[in-house]
């Protein structure tokens, strides 16, 4: 029963809203019509001022919502009817009597008040519904607000700009990733130009546009960065097109400056550095939103403090210097010879020239000695080994002539290429977690150092490839572990490409040498030297596990590290010092450990011991025939595997962009030997062995004469010793 009482009454209530309604439009078009009549009394102005009036435009009709049974809550279901009541109540008020409107506002106190209270209030939420369905449509207004970071006058350059790179984006960015991360990154500036505004070249634009003109000061070439005519650049065409180019010389240079103008695997096919390639999306992001954009570009080059150095040198070079150029005369031949014996001293022959020499070489020691000593030979013989002369360390009218030449040039093109070789390397050479420390190996110096926060702990003299295809690679690996006595196990090149036709000359080698010969079920050859005093990797190999097979190693053979060129191997290093080397290695790696030289001489035996890093250390093979050592002067070296010469070449070829492109260089195939090889007892063999040759060992009775021994033919071939 109350359930029905429930529903008649919701019925009710809906009668009633509808009555409402119509009286309420009754009673607009009763005012509208009365608006037409002027009001003449000033009861009736009264009236008219006291009476709230409905805005018309402002009701909306009723809807289905606004009719709800009582399933609804009270609040809810009394919103229509208190909507309606206020035109209800407007309609009824007597015109007569105006003074009764005031009392019904100021005391409430019947029922009939607080219901026409009530009513007062509705009014002001009437209009919302229509405000919500003024503001409906704002929804299509959502292009104009994205597009409201485009200022008007940049607008038809950002609408020309949306359909370039829609359609011609690859006539810009010749590399996918560049193009999707250009468009994503004008996409989500709603198009609007990165270098220009209203027009002008802004203060990123000029920033971008001065690091780009000054890249020759990195060593680069400012044609690989053309620069848009901005000047000229007047329609929305031309202002668009000149924003995209210059984006697109903006992100090649990143690219040039971090990770070099040609990839390493153009070079040689014994290079192998890890790959750090520019993300076009960091690239754009830091640049456009960088205070200083220049700077922010100059970021992309090495930071390492060697690379800073070559180009403050690169600077002074092709500034000419702080003054005119130094110029050696002419005058009698300059030598310095050595003592011969306990109570004869050197001769230090003395000239005037000589304080000129000291500063043309880069000799700050005793900068005012006229006398030609020891360090001045030294440097003009390191001198002469650059420029293509006998290294004889004496002055002579030849030597003269190559230090007053020109040679500017050729110093700028080595550094340039020193520069470009930077750029391969990590950014970061050492390991934070020791201190960012790291092994660093100079192929053309012949040096070895570690390195620890970034100075020097310590050095060592080393022996390198030899040149052509014994080179020792460039590389980048972690050293993980030495082992004391290791057994030396011959690699593929050394057994296919040399020692198999030694063999058959000299059956007896293995023998003599303590080697051992095995043949594998593949059919190929093994051959190994166990541990030991003789063993061709001495006491102790530095493993750094990489492609070429190569490592650093002692040598029972010391007497080449006298040399000054010092490139014999087969391409694996040969260090002097391998005790202190492992204790200094050692003690980075586990500094309770206490290790010195005489502790790892006292490991020396005939079983192998490997010490284990619990942190590995970065070894970095490198070429720099230029470098500035530690007091400021600039330093050559001989280009001892033509690296110099074969990129010089290949940056004047005017290739490009194919020079960044990856080579795939073919491994070594080794043929398997025919036949069967055994170790013949051969006494009329005899004579030095490959091995004797190479690394020392007793030397046996000169073969008979009338014998020739077949010299290997090498053969191209990347696994060495």
């Amino acid at each position: 029963m109350r359930d029905c009482l429930k529903n008649r009454a919701g019925y009710d209530r809906v009668l009633m809203a509808v009555a409402a309604t119509f009286l309420t439009v009754s009673a607009t078009s009763a005012v509208a019509q009365g608006d037409n009549q002027p009001r003449n009394g000033a009861a009736e102005l009264a009236i008219d001022a006291a009476i709230p009036r409905p805005e018309p435009a402002n009701v909306p009709p009723p809807t289905p919502a606004d009719f709800k049974l009582d399933t609804a809550s009270p609040a809810t279901t009394t919103e229509p009817a208190t909507t309606a009541t206020k035109p209800a109540d407007v309609a009824t008020v007597p015109t007569s009597e105006p003074t009764k409107i005031v009392p019904a506002k100021a005391e409430p106190a019947s029922g009939e008040a607080a219901r026409s209270d009530t009513a007062t209030v509705a009014p002001a939420q009437a209009p919302a519904p229509a405000a919500a369905t003024a503001s409906s449509p704002e929804p299509a207004k959502e292009p104009v607000r994205a597009a409201s970071n485009v200022t008007p006058d940049d607008q038809p350059v950002a609408d020309r700009l949306r359909d370039m790179i829609a359609s011609k984006s690859v006539r810009y960015f010749d590399r996918k990733a560049e193009r999707a991360a250009v468009e994503k990154f004008y996409t989500a500036r709603d198009f609007a130009p990165i270098w220009t505004q209203s027009g002008k070249l802004t203060d990123g634009g000029k920033s971008v546009v001065a690091r780009l003109k000054d890249a020759a000061s990195d060593g680069l070439n400012p044609a690989d960065y053309p620069i848009p005519d901005l000047a000229a650049a007047t329609t929305p065409d031309a202002l668009a097109d000149a924003d995209l180019k210059l984006t697109a010389s903006m992100l090649e240079y990143a690219r040039h400056a971090q990770s070099g103008r040609m990839h390493w695997s153009q070079v040689s096919g014994d290079i192998q550095y890890p790959e750090h390639p520019t993300d076009p999306n960091e690239v754009l992001a830091n640049v456009t939103s960088a205070t200083d954009a220049s700077l922010a570009l100059d970021g992309y080059n090495p930071p390492q403090k060697l690379y800073r150095a070559l180009k403050k040198k690169l600077a002074e070079l092709r500034g000419g210097g702080d003054g005119p150029v130094t110029q050696i005369a002419d005058g009698p031949v300059l030598k310095y010879t050595p003592p011969r014996a306990k109570n004869q001293g050197a001769i230090e022959v003395e000239d005037d020239r000589v304080p000129q020499l000291r500063a043309k070489l880069g000799i700050s020691e005793n900068s005012d000695d006229h006398h030609y000593d020891a360090k001045v030979a030294e440097a003009v013989r390191k001198f002469q080994s650059t420029a293509e002369l006998k290294p004889t360390g004496v002055l002579d009218d030849k030597t003269i002539k190559a230090i007053n030449s020109p040679k500017r040039d050729r110093q700028i093109d080595t550094i340039v290429v020193n520069m470009e070789r930077w750029r391969w390397l990590p950014r970061e050479l050492g390991a934070p977690a020791i201190g960012d420390a790291y092994v660093i190996l100079n192929i053309p110096d012949y040096t070895l150092k570690v390195m620890q926060h970034g100075e020097q702990v310590w050095t060592t003299r080393v022996v390198t490839g030899q040149p052509g295809i014994h080179a020792t690679p460039l590389l980048t690996e972690t050293m993980k572990f030495i082992t004391v006595n290791p057994t030396w196990n011959v690699p593929p090149s050394i057994i296919y490409n040399e020692y198999l036709p030694a063999l058959q000359q000299d059956p007896t080698v293995l023998e003599r040498m303590g080697l051992k010969l095995e043949h594998n079920s593949d059919g190929s050859i093994h051959i190994s030297q166990p541990p030991g005093e003789r063993n061709a990797l001495g006491r102790i190999r530095f493993n750094f596990p990489n492609k070429f097979l190569v490592y650093q190693h002692d040598t029972p053979d010391k007497n080449l590290f006298a040399r000054e060129d010092r490139a014999f191997s087969h391409g694996c290093m040969r260090v002097q010092n391998p005790d202190q080397y492992a204790s200094v290695l050692l003690n980075i790696t586990e500094p309770n450990a206490h290790y010195t030289p005489e502790k790892i001489r006292g490991m020396y035996g005939q079983s192998e011991i490997d010490l284990k890093f619990p942190t590995p250390i970065p070894v970095n093979i490198t070429y720099q025939t230029a470098f500035v050592d530690d007091e400021g002067n600039l330093q050559l070296r001989k280009d001892v595997y033509g690296r110099d010469a074969n990129m010089l070449s290949l940056l004047h070829s005017g290739r490009n962009k194919d020079l960044e492109n990856v080579v795939a260089h073919s491994q070594p195939n080794y043929v398997k030997p025919v036949g069967d090889l055994r170790l013949a007892s051969d006494s009329s063999s005899s004579g030095p062995s490959f091995f004797e040759r190479l690394f020392g060992g007793p030397t046996p009775p000169p073969a008979p004469a009338g014998r020739r021994r077949s010299q290997p033919q090498p053969q191209q071939g990347y696994y060495q010793r």
